[in-house]
Order: C-alpha cells, then sequence, then structure tokens
C-alpha cells in the first residue's frame, strides 16, 4: 500500500510539472505566432514591393531598348537575365 501512495504521489508531482510546462509552452506560442505572423506580413509586403520594382524596371528597359537599341549588350535582354527563383512554384 506504501508504495501505491509512493507511485500516486510521484505520478502527481509529474502531472503537476508538465501542466506547469503546458502554460508555459501556450504563453510561448502565442508570443511567437504573433511574432511570426508579423513577420509573415512583412516579407509579403517586401515581395510585393519587389515584384513592382522589377515589373517596372523590366518597363523601363524595353522602353530604354525601343529609344535606343544598341543601350544593351545582346545577351543582357534574355529571359536569362533574371535569375532570381520563383518561390511559389513548389519543389
Amino acid at each position: 500500500m506504501l508504495r501505491l501512495c509512493l507511485r500516486l504521489g510521484r505520478l502527481q508531482d509529474s502531472n503537476a510539472v508538465l501542466s506547469h510546462y503546458n502554460e508555459f509552452a501556450e504563453n510561448c506560442f502565442s508570443d511567437v505566432s504573433l511574432e511570426f505572423a508579423r513577420s509573415t506580413r512583412l516579407l509579403k509586403s517586401m515581395k510585393a514591393d519587389l515584384d513592382y520594382i522589377f515589373l517596372k524596371l523590366r518597363s523601363i528597359k524595353s522602353k530604354i531598348l525601343a529609344t535606343y537599341p544598341d543601350a544593351f549588350p545582346d545577351d543582357s535582354t534574355s529571359d536569362a537575365f533574371d535569375r532570381r527563383p520563383d518561390l511559389e512554384l513548389p519543389q
């Protein structure tokens, strides 16, 4: 009977420790998830800004090429010039 009481006491102690850890983990998760969501919004905004910038740059480059055909070397006008990976494609 004494052994059973010792085991019960250990299980109750373990349960209390796990309960405290769960509360701590829940608080940490809520803090991290807010920061993660904020960072995700920032990255999406930055990507949209960069996409707009590169679109404008391609437009300006095409206008320059239309006005001054010799402005850029021949190999710089190909699609291979933009070597940025498309992060939206699954890999």
